[in-house]
């Protein structure tokens, strides 16, 4: 299995909509758990980055 490289302030696009409609969101922390902020609602989540990683379509730096 191939390790994605994230960095801090890149976009993800997931495969799955939040709640509020958008499927992008900005990495504002990394390590084992990585923060995201939804970039619509500024809702923020951590999630364990192999899942994480599951849910990725695509990254944006």
């Amino acid at each position: 299995m191939e390790i994605l490289t994230l960095k801090v302030g890149d976009i993800l696009t997931l495969k799955k909509e939040h709640p509020c409609g958008c499927d992008k969101f900005e990495i504002i922390r990394l390590g084992s758990d990585v923060k995201i902020k939804c970039t619509h609602c500024a809702r923020d989540l951590e999630l364990p980055r192999e899942k994480l990683e599951k849910k990725i379509r695509s990254v944006n730096s």
